[in-house]
């Protein structure tokens, strides 16, 4: 584990990576999706857990993503994720469909260290017809016709997430989210932005532990307050509907998010989080 600069965080996700992003409710980087479109990276698959919000229609816009795998994209009561639509309509991204139980599913047989695991509810799903990768057996263990659905484990080659704290050990607190953990378990490296570093070891403390991922499992992470910003941060901060809002306006158009990019990314704010 490492503590190392926004910027040198950015750098640590090479080009074509496949990116795994938290959803907007529960702790994405979008410091670090920032410092991205910053450094300009390229190719990027994005794995949404287990679907995308504002860091990952930011990145499409921003010309960072060939490939995108989630089972929604959107910016909630903000509506549709426009640069995504757009991305989608021109044929400049690769859409592959998923469900929120096969993305957990598939992430919890990394965790586990097992090449796949079972899940019954997406047959019958028109999305198995376009997912050669995944696979409609026989129940080896029922002696009736029983199909089941195999899904292969799912290994991102980068997971990113913004926490609360990191402290002095490396360990950093998630709270609630423990979906974050699995991620951080099933990934290749783990690359967390955090809003302060707190001293001792949370691991050590009854309280915090059971929300705290080990610095075993993180690779680096940066400090970067408000990094989640514009959605909410556990008990930290809500979330910014109006922000939320002005950027779906924005981004209807190639030109608006364009100008959006060069204030909130580029810009003075994006140094400073908005108030």
């Amino acid at each position: 584990m490492t503590r190392v600069s926004l910027e040198a965080l950015a750098e640590a996700v090479p080009d074509g990576a496949l990116l795994a992003l938290p959803p907007d409710n529960s702790l994405p980087s979008v410091a670090l999706a920032k410092a991205l479109v910053r450094r300009d990276a390229k190719g990027l698959r994005l794995l949404g857990v287990p679907v995308s919000g504002f860091a990952t229609d930011l990145l499409i816009g921003a010309g960072c993503v060939a490939e995108v795998q989630t089972s929604a994209v959107s910016l909630g009561e903000a509506g549709f994720a426009p640069r995504f639509s757009a991305a989608v309509k021109a044929g400049a991204i690769t859409v592959r469909d998923a469900t929120c139980p096969a993305i957990h599913t598939m992430l919890q047989a990394a965790e586990k260290g097992v090449p796949f695991m079972p899940l019954r509810g997406v047959i019958g799903s028109d999305i198995i017809a376009h997912r050669p990768d995944w696979r409609v057996v026989q129940n080896p263990l029922s002696d009736r016709p029983d199909p089941i659905l195999i899904l292969p484990a799912l290994h991102p080659d980068t997971a990113a997430v913004h926490a609360v704290m990191a402290d002095e050990a490396g360990n950093v607190w998630v709270g609630r989210r423990r979906e974050c953990a699995t991620l951080a378990h099933a990934s290749r490296k783990l690359l967390v932005t955090v809003e302060r570093v707190v001293p001792g070891n949370m691991l050590e403390d009854e309280r915090l532990a059971p929300g705290t991922i080990s610095a075993t499992y993180v690779e680096a992470f940066a400090v970067a307050e408000r990094g989640a910003h514009p959605v909410a941060l556990l008990d930290e901060y809500g979330f910014d509907a109006a922000y939320v809002a002005a950027y779906a306006r924005a981004a209807r158009t190639e030109e608006g998010f364009r100008a959006w990019v060069e204030e909130h990314v580029f810009g003075h704010t994006a140094q400073v989080a908005a108030e």
